[in-house]
């Protein structure tokens, strides 16, 4: 028993040296800390922080830095600046990337220009030393981006001209750096500039050239293996930092970059991008937060008037550099109060980059102790003053878009729009679930709902029985994108009439399909069950044929006949695609009339979606193949028909989606039925009476006339 105790007490010997006891610390920190915190109204960042200063070796000296508490900071400082380069708008930051070159110059200069003077005359420093700190104050690590992602603002302008004017400054002032160190040790030369500039060129070219193509490829090969695309994505960002290490800058500019490289592959509402998401901001992100207060080291107040006065003078210098730069970036950009404070909050955290600059500095003899422990304090002082800041601005911001939000005609209001899937083929259902995700309004709280029909027999409990089963499947796949999903197994005579019905019942907006299959001749006798289904729902249909992961489209092309706009459903069809050219971070190209495509420029503005868009001229109708000199084999093709009656009705139509199947074999394809009417009329009492008009007759006879043409036809050859 005595022996049981001073086993049981020796674990509990501080610094903790079990690494499972430490681990089991890290958790209880990471998950009570925030909720702590929250009561007084304290950012959850700042309990981590102040979390690690408190267990740090510098305060109870309950967790000492060692390898494993280093490998896991480092990772979750990797992951931040990963997540930063995976959520930037590619649209938002090429549209304002001449902001972020502004914006990384004035975050650069000002601090810098500030800084030199007060640690070369005020305090006294040499050149080199006086420079190099300085040139630290330009640097920031985005501790707070978290904030930013968490309350969903990532897409605001201000941030994407931030994170790229991140870079910009970062970059810099590495370079300055190894500059530096090359002076002090005699080796700046040809050699040098020959040197980084080769390295820099490989590394860029493996990572926007190599990488993602074999991204494409192995999403492609294992796109039903979803464990190994969050493993290959770890593999891609390390790989990408020590690639960057070996090219002379630091590992965070080559896990940016691997995020942007993988950018266009990870949808924002994919599966994968919450798994990615969701083990950061859980574990590996709060962990480098914990790190970063174990540095701290508050006994250095202590330890004199000077380091007291060294400590004040680069917090102040260093805060007052950015909000500077930020109130600059605001005047320039004509940017609100909000958005500079968002600015100042995101820039004005120092961690990474800054304890790299003065720890090389500091080993090389060119920086003291005061500076190096006046740093230490900087950090925490920065990280909790950004903190306040970023999530006080992100609630400004929030605010602001609720209130400048523009007027929407009802039609296009999905908050509370309600998506139905019809099953028909288990195989190639993924990819019809996986569309209907990203399409989905993000304000709306009604599930995606996935529909099975069994027939009204015998064995139709057995049936539904297996059918829920089957269904196990995609509910566990809307759930790993936080998507909820509702499985509906209904009993009914035929597909149409319980497609029919159970459209009715949960008063479903949009309608997803399978492309379906080619009919035989049973089925134009009796009447085909897509025009069946046209006839009887008055919803937007959306039949898809999705012949590659929608990951690899590089664009999406949408042929949209004279009057499209004029239909009811144009606005909810128009979102839609919108939405998906976002979430795939792929332009869109329009081929329409004039008058279409005012409407759709109209729209996109109106409806403030980031997605790239281009037109082109198109009136040949009855020349529809034509388009195929247009479209390339990883082009998403959108057909944007009409029902018979509809505003942009032409008989031409009918036959455009067997062309598509037909001459665009390796397109994915969508053809788009928008609703016909704003509201619903009572035809449902006389479902039993045929009210179609007699050239609907017509029609069908010349159609079966046809294919019985076809079938000879084939015959003879």
């Amino acid at each position: 028993m005595i022996d049981f105790f001073r086993h049981f007490m020796e674990e509990f010997r501080l610094p903790l040296v079990n690494p499972v006891l430490i681990f089991s610390l890290i958790l209880f920190i990471i998950l009570l800390s925030p909720v702590l915190l929250r009561k007084f109204n304290i950012p959850g960042i700042i309990g981590l922080i102040i979390s690690g200063v408190i267990i740090g070796p510098h305060g109870l000296n309950i967790l000492a830095k060692n390898s494993a508490v280093d490998l896991f900071s480092t990772i979750g400082l990797l992951y931040i600046m990963f997540i930063a380069g995976l959520e930037l708008d590619l649209h938002e930051f090429k549209a304002h990337k001449n902001k972020s070159a502004v914006f990384g110059l004035f975050t650069f200069i000002v601090p810098l220009a500030i800084g030199y003077p007060v640690m070369r005359y005020m305090l006294g420093y040499n050149f080199d030393a006086s420079f190099l700190t300085a040139s630290m104050f330009a640097t920031h690590t985005l501790v707070t981006y978290p904030i930013v992602s968490r309350m969903g603002i990532s897409k605001d302008k201000a941030v994407a001209i931030t994170v790229g004017g991140t870079i910009f400054t970062d970059t810099a002032v590495l370079i300055i750096l190894a500059i530096i160190l090359a002076v002090a040790q005699g080796n700046l030369n040809a050699e040098f500039w020959l040197r980084m500039g080769i390295s820099m060129a490989i590394f860029l070219a493996i990572m926007f050239l190599v990488i993602p193509r074999i991204a494409k490829w192995f999403f492609r090969s294992l796109e039903s293996e979803k464990h190994s695309h969050y493993i290959f994505v770890l593999a891609v960002v390390f790989f990408a930092a020590f690639l960057a290490e070996v090219a002379g800058v630091e590992p965070i500019i080559g896990a940016f970059v691997a995020g942007l490289a993988l950018n266009k592959l990870i949808p924002h509402s994919s599966a994968l991008m919450n798994r990615i998401e969701f083990i950061g901001n859980s574990l590996f992100i709060p962990f480098f937060l914990i790190s970063v207060g174990m540095i701290v080291n508050l006994k250095v107040i202590l330890s004199g008037t000077q380091a007291l006065i060294i400590a004040g003078a680069l917090s102040v210098v260093a805060l007052t550099g950015k909000w500077l730069a930020a109130w600059l970036t605001q005047i320039s950009f004509r940017f609100s109060s909000a958005q500079r404070q968002l600015i100042f909050g995101l820039s004005g955290a120092h961690a990474a980059a800054t304890l790299a600059v003065v720890l090389v500095g500091y080993r090389a003899n060119i920086l003291d102790e005061n500076i190096l422990n006046g740093t230490i304090i900087l950090i925490l002082i920065a990280c909790v003053v950004a903190s306040f800041a970023t999530e006080k601005a992100a609630k400004k911001i929030i605010a602001e878009n609720d209130r400048n939000a523009p007027e929407q005609p009802q039609a296009f209001s999905l908050n509370n729009e309600h998506i139905l899937m019809p099953v028909s083929n288990i195989d190639r259902f993924e990819k019809l679930l996986e569309f209907s995700i990203l399409i989905k309004s993000k304000n709306s709280s009604s599930p995606i709902s996935i529909l099975t029909i069994v027939s009204n027999d015998s064995e139709a409990e057995a049936n539904i029985i297996k059918s829920r089963n089957v269904l196990e499947n995609f509910i566990k796949m809307g759930s790993a994108a936080e998507t909820k999903v509702r499985p509906i197994t209904t009993i009914d005579h035929n597909d149409v009439s319980g497609i029919t019905r159970v459209s009715k019942e949960t008063m479903a907006n949009i309608i997803v399909m399978e492309w379906p299959p080619r009919t035989n001749f049973m089925d134009i006798l009796i009447g085909e069950k897509m025009d069946k289904i046209l006839t009887r729902i008055n919803k937007t249909i959306f039949i898809c044929n999705f012949e590659n992961p929608l990951v690899l489209n590089k664009r999406i092309v949408i042929a949209a006949p004279p009057f499209s706009e004029k239909e009811d459903g144009f606005d909810i069809w128009m979102a839609k695609v919108a939405r998906l050219a976002q979430e795939l971070t792929i332009p869109i190209h329009v081929f329409s009339d004039q008058r279409t495509r005012n409407a759709v420029e109209k729209f996109m503005k109106k409806s403030r979606f980031a997605a790239s868009i281009s037109f082109k001229n198109f009136t040949h109708w009855e020349d529809f193949l034509i388009l195929s000199k247009e479209i390339t084999d990883d082009d998403l093709f959108i057909l944007a028909s009409s029902r018979n009656g509809g505003a942009s009705y032409m008989s031409l139509l009918d036959g455009l989606p067997h062309k598509m199947e037909k001459y665009f074999v390796k397109n994915s394809k969508v053809v788009i039925y928008p609703q016909q009417f704003s509201q619903s009329y009572d035809t449902d009492l006389y479902e039993d009476i045929s009210v179609a008009p007699l050239t609907r007759g017509l029609e069908t006879i010349q159609r079966i006339g046809k294919d019985i043409g076809h079938i000879f036809k084939r015959d003879e050859d």
